[in-house]
């Protein structure tokens, strides 16, 4: 509910053992970096770069200068620890050895 010209919106950050979500009250207007800021969640988590970490609201990509509305939650993505596109490709290749190698073992027997 906006009151006053101010809303509330929620700065998430979660590591593998620890997530926190800080609630915000701040004026209309107010964009995703600038909350994070006003969270605090900085001083908690001193490996958040806004420079690398990309940030979400409600899991959908956004950037840091996107204006917040009433109830929005800010997430800040940690860093990814394997490249998408790497992983499924060894995913495939690993696949390919097996297949390869049960084709060998039928045709032995």
């Amino acid at each position: 509910m906006v009151e006053n010209n101010l809303i509330h919106v929620e700065v998430a950050h979660a590591l593998e053992g620890r997530q926190l979500i800080l609630p915000v009250e701040a004026p209309q207007g107010i964009t995703a970096a600038e909350a994070i800021e006003r969270s605090g969640i900085l001083q908690e988590f001193t490996d958040i770069d806004l420079g690398k970490n990309r940030l979400g609201i409600f899991g959908k990509a956004s950037k840091a200068d996107t204006v917040l509305q009433e109830g929005d939650r800010v997430e800040i993505y940690r860093p990814l620890i394997a490249d998408p596109k790497e992983a499924r490709k060894k995913r495939a290749a690993e696949g390919k050895a097996l297949k390869n190698r049960a084709r060998k073992t039928s045709a032995k027997t």
